[in-house]
C-alpha cells in the first residue's frame, strides 16, 4: 500500500462512515501513525439519501471527500481499497491492492441491507444504502413515469406507478412522505398527460405499528400524517416474494409493481478472518466489550453499526444509528491513547439523545429524552438537526439554499436521469 515506515505505532482503520471519522478526528496529533481505508473517497450522510432518490438534493451535497477530513492531520493516511480479509495471528490486513501491517486494527465498516436470506427480493427489489444506490432509485422512479406515458396497456401503466416500500422505519416513513410530496406538487406539472392520481404509494410493515422504535404516539402521528398525503399503510403485513412485478406476502394483500423499494433492515457488514465466535449470526456483526475490543482480541476493536456491545438496557447491541457510532468512535480515541500512555481504559455508556423522523412538508415526528413532539416545530427541528451534522461548510450551505428553494417554490431540480438505470431480468407485464 506504500504507507511509509516509521516507529509509531500503527491503528488501521477500516470505514470512513460516522464511526470511522468521528475516531480519526479525536486521533489528532496523537503519537500514532494512522491509516484510513475504504472503497469510496468521500463519507456519505446517510439519513439524507433518500432526498438524492426523490431528485430534493445532489449526490454530492450528502458527500464529503475523506481525504479533505485528514488533510491537516499529522501522520495520517488514506489509502481507496476494499479489505478482503484480516489475519489475526500476523496482524495484517489484505486488500485489492496489497497487504498492510498494523498495530491496532479498528473495524468500522458499517451496516449493509439485509435480505434476511430472500434471493428473489434482493435480485428484483431496490436497496438504498448509499449513493450510487441512490442514483439508481432517482433514475429508476423517473424512468418509470417516461415509460407509464408510452404504453398502452393500463396494467402495465398501473405497475409502473405503483411503488411498494418495505419497512416502517424512519427511511421507509421519509421516502414515502418524499414520493408523496412528488406525486402531489411536482409530477403532475412534469407529466400534464399522464393522470398521476393512479400513482400508488405503499409501506408494508411486518409489525403493528410503523416506526416501532419510537413512542406510539409518533408512530400514530407519522400514520395520520401519511394517511393525509395519500400514501397506503399495511401494518401487520410481511413480503415473502417479489418477481419484479408481482408482491406476494404473508396475507390476502398483494401488489403488481414495478417497482420495490427495500428498507426493511440491515446488517452488519463484517470482514473476513475474525473467529466465528466474534460473529453474532443474526445480525452479522462484531461481538465486543465494554471498551469496543473485540472477544478474543488485544489489539483489535469495532465500533458502529457492526458493532454488537450487549448491555442490560440493550441485549442485541446499540442501535445501527449515527449517534451510538459517533459516540462509540469518540470514546475509542482516548481509549486508544489510554493503551498507549498503560492507562485504564473507560467503559462506554450510550447516551440517547433521541429519535426523529420527517414525513414531508412541515411534518415530522421527535422523540427526546423528556419531551415529544410532532408537526411544524418537530420539522424544523428535524432540518436543523440534519443541517448541522452534514460534513463540510459548503455542504451545509448548499442543502439549506436547496431545502429552502424546495419549500417556497415547491419543486425539486434534481429529478434528473443522469445515468439510466435498468433492472436486471425484470419480468415481462
Amino acid at each position: 500500500m506504500n504507507v511509509p515506515i516509521t516507529s509509531l505505532p500503527r491503528l488501521v482503520i477500516i470505514g470512513g462512515g460516522f464511526a470511522g471519522i468521528a475516531l480519526a478526528e479525536k486521533l489528532k496529533n496523537k503519537d500514532l501513525q494512522v491509516v484510513m481505508i475504504d472503497k469510496h473517497n468521500y463519507h456519505t450522510f446517510q439519513p439524507l439519501l433518500y432526498q438524492v432518490a426523490t431528485g430534493g438534493l445532489e449526490p454530492d451535497s450528502i458527500a464529503f471527500p475523506l481525504r479533505k477530513i485528514i488533510k491537516n492531520i499529522p501522520n495520517f493516511y488514506f489509502r481507496l481499497t476494499e479489505v478482503l480479509s484480516v489475519d489475526t495471528e500476523n496482524n495484517e490486513i489484505d486488500s485489492t491492492i496489497g497487504k498492510l501491517k498494523y498495530d491496532y486494527l479498528v473495524i468500522a465498516t458499517g451496516s449493509k441491507t439485509n435480505y434476511f436470506g430472500n434471493t428473489s427480493i434482493e435480485k428484483y427489489s431496490m436497496a438504498m444504502k448509499n449513493v450510487p444506490q441512490s442514483l439508481n432509485l432517482r433514475s429508476l422512479i423517473i424512468e418509470n413515469f417516461e415509460e407509464a406515458l408510452l404504453t398502452s396497456n393500463l396494467e402495465e401503466r398501473n405497475a409502473l406507478m405503483n411503488f411498494v416500500i418495505v419497512g416502517g422505519g424512519p427511511t421507509g416513513v421519509e421516502l414515502a412522505g418524499a414520493l408523496a410530496e412528488l406525486k402531489k406538487g411536482i409530477l403532475p406539472k412534469d407529466y400534464p398527460d399522464l393522470d398521476i392520481r393512479q400513482m400508488q404509494i405503499n409501506i408494508v410493515e411486518g409489525s403493528d405499528r410503523l416506526l416501532n422504535s419510537m413512542s406510539p404516539r409518533a408512530s400514530k402521528k407519522s400514520e395520520d400524517f401519511l394517511v393525509d398525503l395519500g400514501v397506503n399503510i399495511w401494518n401487520n403485513v410481511q413480503i415473502k416474494n417479489y418477481d419484479g412485478y408481482c408482491v406476494e406476502t404473508n396475507s390476502d394483500v398483494s401488489f403488481k409493481s414495478s417497482t420495490v423499494i427495500w428498507a426493511a433492515g440491515v446488517k452488519g457488514s463484517t470482514i473476513n478472518g475474525l473467529n466465528d465466535e466474534c460473529i453474532i449470526e443474526r445480525a452479522n456483526r462484531i461481538v465486543v466489550d465494554e471498551f469496543n475490543k473485540v472477544v478474543g482480541y488485544d489489539n483489535i476493536f469495532a465500533i458502529g453499526d457492526v458493532s454488537c456491545m450487549s448491555t442490560d438496557v440493550y441485549p442485541k447491541g446499540h442501535p445501527m444509528m449515527a449517534q451510538p457510532a459517533l459516540q462509540q468512535g469518540k470514546l475509542l480515541a482516548k481509549n486508544i491513547v489510554a493503551i498507549l500512555a498503560n492507562k485504564p481504559m473507560k467503559p462506554f455508556v450510550y447516551k440517547d439523545k433521541g429519535s426523529m423522523a420527517t414525513i414531508g412538508r412541515n411534518k415530522a415526528v421527535v422523540d427526546l429524552k423528556k419531551i415529544r413532539f410532532q408537526g411544524v416545530f418537530a420539522w424544523f427541528v428535524w432540518m436543523f438537526i440534519h443541517l448541522i451534522s452534514l460534513v463540510g461548510f459548503r455542504n451545509k450551505i448548499v442543502v439549506f439554499f436547496n431545502w429552502f428553494y424546495n419549500y417556497v417554490f415547491f419543486d425539486r431540480e434534481t429529478r434528473l436521469i443522469i445515468r439510466p438505470f435498468k433492472k436486471k431480468n425484470k419480468e415481462s407485464f
